[in-house]
């Protein structure tokens, strides 16, 4: 596994373990806590309830007496980076976007899903595949609920895949936010610890890159359930939104455009709004930086370095999902997947303009990856 999983977590040269007080003084002071709540989901004192989740998703410590300061909270922290070099090695990364083995433009060859998906349906038909090969048994997903709302799933058949790749903008979805928080982020790695009491062992998880990074050290650490988690399939992420009602209404007032007509969010080059009357609005990420959850300004990592397969609309045409395929697990999924014709690639004719392609989309998830890089590196001040 490399080096020692136990010293990072340690202050200073001593032998006192870092804990939630850690924390606090290194994440939530600084304002880039996530709220991904796998601190308090992972605890090891959880069921004394020494950690606790308040209403807005803060994680707080209800009694420190109860803590058994083993470290866990600190070390899966998504922006605590202890274990970088464990992980590195272990997922063969290197810069700037990490191994990878296949990079593709590829989308579903089914109707249904290419009717409600983002880009291309790629996600959707890997995890179709995988659930009626039996390679998995479920797959965590988001349910998209609104513009900049989800919810999180645990999908056992591909008709929840499919709903769960649709937008459900139901008329009470608006009525139900006024007042309220909207929130694009979905704290999915909460739901990986309820795996064991359904008796689910063969678990993808669908996440954005602070996700898959806290899945990784959870692994790396040998948390239960992890180990129930077979298959990652990560997303480009700029940034999510977390936003209330006064905010919103600025938030419209930048983009011309009510969220009450938005029908689908898109994000490539920049944020792609389609309206309920099909006009298509892009907006700069500079309009939009205002709403973005502020762990996200800390955040390094845009195209899911470590996962199993990474998925996104960046450099592909639309219609057509960018597909990294970067472990043996994905791409025995990505394989398996395109030959039984779930999938199909699209490639320009010619090898010179194949090539092209290729460079171009590289070229852009790299661009983007920089950016997001610099960006972390300015907001953390290293």
């Amino acid at each position: 596994m490399g080096k020692s999983t136990q010293s990072p977590a340690r202050r200073g040269g001593n032998d006192e373990i870092k804990t939630f007080n850690d924390l606090v003084v290194e994440v939530q002071n600084k304002g880039i806590c996530g709220k991904c709540g796998g601190c308090v989901s992972f605890c090891s004192a959880g069921e004394f309830n020494a950690l606790q989740i308040e209403e807005d998703g803060t994680p707080r410590l209800v009694d420190d007496e109860k803590c058994v300061k083993c470290g866990i909270c600190y070390l899966i922290c998504p922006q605590i980076k202890a274990l970088n070099d464990e992980l590195d090695e272990k997922m063969a990364w290197k810069p700037p976007i990490g191994h990878y083995r296949k990079l593709v433009s590829a989308r579903t060859t089914s109707p249904k899903t290419a009717e409600v998906c983002t880009d291309g349906g790629v996600v959707t038909s890997l995890l179709t595949y995988a659930l009626d090969k039996g390679l998995i048994q479920a797959a965590i997903v988001s349910r998209r609920v609104g513009p900049f709302a989800r919810q999180p799933m645990v999908a056992t058949k591909p008709e929840e895949l499919i709903e769960a790749a649709g937008s459900h903008f139901e008329e009470t979805f608006h009525l139900d936010e006024i007042g309220k928080r909207y929130n694009s982020f979905v704290p999915s790695i909460r739901d990986i610890k309820g795996l064991g009491e359904r008796n689910l062992e063969r678990i993808a998880l669908v996440g954005t890159p602070c996700q898959i990074y806290t899945f990784r050290k959870m692994q790396l650490l040998r948390v239960v359930p992890s180990d129930a988690i077979t298959l990652t399939i990560g997303l480009f992420c700029m940034e999510n939104f977390s936003f209330d009602e006064a905010a919103r209404k600025k938030l419209e007032r930048n983009i011309g455009v009510r969220l009450s007509k938005i029908r689908k969010l898109n994000i490539k080059d920049n944020v792609i709004v389609t309206q309920e009357n099909g006009e298509v609005v892009h907006v700069p990420f500079e309009v939009v930086d205002d709403v973005a959850r502020p762990a996200c300004f800390a955040c390094s990592d845009f195209a899911c370095d470590y996962a199993d397969i990474s998925c996104g609309g960046l450099g592909s045409p639309d219609g057509y999902t960018t597909t990294m395929v970067r472990t043996n697990v994905g791409e025995k999924i990505y394989n398996g997947a395109k030959q039984e014709k779930y999938i199909q690639e699209w490639s320009p004719r010619g090898k010179d303009k194949a090539r092209l392609h290729k460079t171009e989309m590289m070229a852009k998830i790299v661009s983007f990856a920089l950016r997001k890089k610099r960006r972390a590196k300015r907001i953390l001040g290293d």
